[in-house]
């Protein structure tokens, strides 16, 4: 029995090791988005600039989140070539992901500047809809930078050197928000550029990190980029795994950024209202988003090293941990829902509703976490279609259509809209869960 406890306590530590690092680096990515939204929110008409910004990010991130996708297969290759001590594997690896996203970079990138216009098309309020446009047309050429930043991110995860992934995305929003600063309202002589300024100062913030991520790399292996070429197997396998990550990842913003773009089709209040509680959502979901990761490298390490009931066992420490913070989370949306409010905006229609929106997010809390998790624990198994084909079901065959009829046939407005949402991660999040389950008994059967 004490034997079983100190396993059960070295479990949790090692999670935690790797989980808070990871989790403290995706709040700080993340947050740029906040500060993003709340500087612009100071701006003289509140509810079309925050809108604006919420809906350039969608535009830009519906595209630039499939690249971001596509790297999450060196979680796999990377941890398990990591925990087999294979070096040479690791690099490779980490060499064809900068190669991959070289190349997929100007692809998306004229993806984003081709659809914008198709904002006018959808009938997002014209106000709005040039705002946002202006705002990714700067943002885009920050995208390369993005997924540099994102390979080495993931090789450095893989081999357990999380530390300078937290400073650097820290560090990274004090860029953010003096640039911000500079650039949205005109300060120290600059031309005072709006909601394009927030962007610009995105981007600056985004050469940063990877050029911080890159001497990160070179401190921890010296020979990470020394005689290694991309392998077109290599670039393969990625695309393999990482394929239907990115599927997995574009069907889950994509339906958020269906809804934000709906929301705009309402009026400002309810756009302004459900860019609040999504952003709001979004910073808790990036708590469990680290913890996946940490499941990711820690469930491939262990296969990697043979270690099969282990492995096991840190997916459903994994879990566990998130399941704790997200009943936290849950509980600030339902006890704070004014304050989080008012961080953002002093229109008080604009608060009213992001109350309600808040307390529907509440309830999601705990699937959103579970559901995110279970993903990354069945992507350091190998297995990234399983979450794909749910987040397809749940979402887009079940979660938008229910929120469609509920926010236009029944009268709901954006409200509907969640609920539709919310149902989706209910049933997304029980049957990743249950796909867990199954596969951790299957690497436990295989042990000898």
């Amino acid at each position: 029995m004490a034997l079983g406890f100190q396993e059960y306590r070295h479990d949790i530590r090692s999670m935690l090791r790797m989980a808070v690092p990871l989790a403290f680096a995706e709040l700080g990515w993340m947050s740029m988005s906040v500060v993003d939204s709340i500087m612009v929110g100071r701006l003289p008409n509140s509810a079309v600039a925050i809108g604006a910004t919420s809906i350039g990010s969608g535009l830009f991130y519906s595209f630039a989140i499939f690249g971001v996708g596509l790297m999450s297969g060196l979680d796999t290759l990377v941890s398990q070539a990591y925990g087999a001590d294979d070096w040479p594997e690791a690099r490779r690896s980490l060499i064809s992901g900068v190669a991959l996203a070289l190349c997929v970079a100007p692809f998306l990138m004229a993806l984003i500047l081709g659809v914008g216009p198709l904002l006018g098309v959808i009938g997002v309020q014209s106000p709005v809809r040039e705002e946002a446009i202006g705002f990714a047309r700067v943002l885009v050429w920050s995208l390369p930078l993005l997924l540099i930043y994102t390979t080495f991110r993931r090789y450095l995860q893989g081999i357990h050197f999380v530390k300078p992934v937290t400073f650097a995305l820290i560090t990274s929003n004090l860029v953010n928000v003096f640039g911000n600063w500079i650039l949205i309202y005109g300060n120290w002589g600059a031309p005072a550029m709006g909601v394009r300024g927030s962007a610009l100062a995105t981007g600056i913030a985004r050469f940063y990190l990877a050029a911080v991520l890159l001497i990160a790399v070179r401190l921890r292996d010296p020979g990470a980029f020394h005689g290694a070429r991309p392998d077109l197997s290599r670039i393969v396998r990625l695309l393999k795994l990482g394929f239907p990550a990115a599927l997995t990842i574009g069907f889950e913003v994509g339906v958020f950024n269906t809804v934000t773009a709906i929301a705009g089709k309402l009026d400002p209040i309810s756009l302004a209202a459900h860019a609040i509680a999504l952003n709001a959502a979004s910073v808790t979901y990036m708590v469990p988003l680290g913890i996946a990761s940490a499941a990711a490298v820690s469930v491939g390490k262990q296969l990697g090293a043979k270690n099969r009931t282990r492995a096991a066992r840190a997916g459903w420490t994994a879990l566990g941990v998130a399941a704790l913070f997200e009943l936290g989370a849950a509980a600030l949306f339902v006890f704070l829902p004014r304050q989080i409010a008012r961080t953002y905006t002093h229109d008080q229609q604009v608060i009213s509703l992001s109350l309600k929106l808040l307390r529907v997010a509440a309830i999601f809390q705990l699937f959103d976490g579970l559901q995110v998790v279970a993903t990354g624990a069945l992507r350091g198994a190998g297995d990234t279609r399983t979450a794909m084909v749910w987040n397809l079901a749940g979402y887009w065959a079940v979660g938008l259509p229910l929120g469609c009829w509920l926010c236009f046939v029944i009268g709901w407005g954006v409200t509907g809209l969640w609920w539709g949402l919310c149902l989706a991660l209910v049933v997304i999040g029980a049957a990743l869960v249950k796909v867990w389950h199954n596969e951790a008994n299957r690497i436990c059967a295989k042990v000898t």
